[in-house]
């Protein structure tokens, strides 16, 4: 299984396209959005400086993008190529062929979380203790898996050609839902209604509530728990049925 992601994690950090829209895409889209606001402009109901909360929001998308956007797609090309069936001609057990693609994705995202923070910190003057940006970089490393879960289970639903679009309209919507792109403070008040129980909203409030010195709520944790379980479970029963076709 080692040896397995080994391969996974050079494929991955070979892939300049990836790597970009990836680690590169997050920190360009914060600039755009933090770009013009000065360190007293406050997001409503949340004291953050409008830098501070778009850089928690920015890290958030860019892991999304490292394990939602990388999983998906790989893997449904891997079934149809006969990768995925070649495999399982070898000892390797078919979580380790899932490990190895969360492994892969989830190291591949951690840089674009670090790349984001620096920009902050560099040219938005974002300041932090030291222990909260430790506490933000695990916090959101460890929520990617969530979105690693989703990844995996969206590879094993469609095939090569249909998991694109499947994976595009899925990544959006969570990014918008969530108030990735934007405070969903901006949001219709139906509309916030509903965003407090998308993931990704959840996902990004564990970093602001680390931000403003405080406990992430017990209603984000649970929403997280809850869709973990969902996206971990579709993914077992999609490898289980995709097995019995093979």
């Amino acid at each position: 299984m080692n040896g397995l992601i080994k391969l996974e994690l050079t494929r991955a950090l070979r892939n300049r396209k990836f790597l970009f829209f990836s680690v590169i895409y997050p920190s360009v889209l914060f600039l755009l959005v933090a770009g013009s606001a000065d360190s007293t402009t406050k997001v409503d109901g949340t004291g953050l400086t409008l830098p501070t909360y778009m850089m928690v929001s920015m890290a958030s998308f860019g892991a999304l993008t490292a394990v939602l956007m990388g999983n998906s797609e790989r893997i449904a090309k891997e079934r149809e190529s006969g990768w995925v069936r070649q495999l399982r001609l070898t000892p390797l057990p078919g979580r380790g062929y899932v490990l190895a693609k969360t492994a892969s994705a989830a190291v591949v995202s951690l840089p674009s979380i670090v790349v984001v923070f620096a920009v902050a910190a560099a040219v938005k003057d974002v300041r932090l203790d030291a222990w909260q940006w430790l506490a933000l970089t695990g916090a959101i490393w460890a929520g990617s898996l969530v979105f690693a879960a989703l990844g995996v289970a969206l590879g094993y639903l469609a095939s090569g050609d249909a998991v694109r679009p499947i994976t595009m309209i899925t990544y959006f919507g969570l990014s918008i839902l969530g108030g990735l792109w934007m405070p969903t403070t901006t949001f219709p008040a139906w509309l916030q209604d509903i965003a407090k129980w998308v993931p990704t909203r959840a996902y990004a409030a564990l970093g602001q509530a680390i931000e403003q010195n405080q406990v992430p709520h017990a209603q984000d944790l649970a929403v997280l728990a809850v869709f973990f379980a969902l996206f971990t479970g579709g993914a077992a029963w999609l490898y289980r049925k995709d097995t019995l076709k093979a």
